[in-house]
């Protein structure tokens, strides 16, 4: 399911973006997750499971999405600019802990991958306004899978995590 979201993700970008040839067209067919026939959108689009793969090549496009949208912060952010577009500070404002480095930094590679947008408000002060793009919100299925998932299974990751730290305990006496 998320690997066919991300490969939604890449088809969009695509399309919005009205690529010839992008690098990732180059890099996903060398780490042969499929194939594609240059970008007649007549896509092959099932890649094989990572088991099936002996190891993910460093230059595969699914590992740059998974870094861009699966770090610290962009999941967050994304999650606080879903209902509404949102300032820079009220945005730091609800992600408790986040510096304005990080948010910038975040901020600045989901607007560069046409995640998010945004508008600078030429008011006294000035401001700057953020919020989810068409294609940042492809992936609000997935994340939304992922947001359940841990409902369903924060008791079982609980009990995993208390008898990790027991047997470690037990080791280490």
């Amino acid at each position: 399911m998320v690997e066919t979201a991300l490969l939604h993700l890449v088809n969009s970008y695509i399309v919005l973006h009205g690529m010839s040839e992008p690098i990732w067209y180059r890099m996903y067919t060398k780490c042969q997750l499929g194939t594609f026939k240059k970008l007649g959108i007549d896509m092959e689009t099932t890649p094989p499971s990572l088991q099936d793969q002996e190891k993910t090549p460093a230059n595969c496009p699914s590992r740059f999405l998974l870094n861009l949208i699966a770090d610290k912060w962009s999941v967050l952010i994304l999650a606080v600019l879903c209902d509404k577009p949102q300032r820079f500070n009220a945005i730091k404002r609800r992600l408790e802990g986040i510096t304005q480095k990080a948010l910038t930094q975040s901020l600045r590679r989901l607007e560069r991958n046409g995640i998010v947008d945004r508008r600078v408000i030429t008011s006294s002060p000035i401001a700057v306004e953020y919020w989810v793009t068409p294609l940042g919100r492809t992936l609000k299925e997935p994340f939304q899978a992922l947001h359940a998932w841990t409902f369903a299974y924060l008791s079982e990751v609980e009990k995993a995590r208390l008898e990790f730290d027991r047997r470690t305990k037990s080791i280490e006496d």
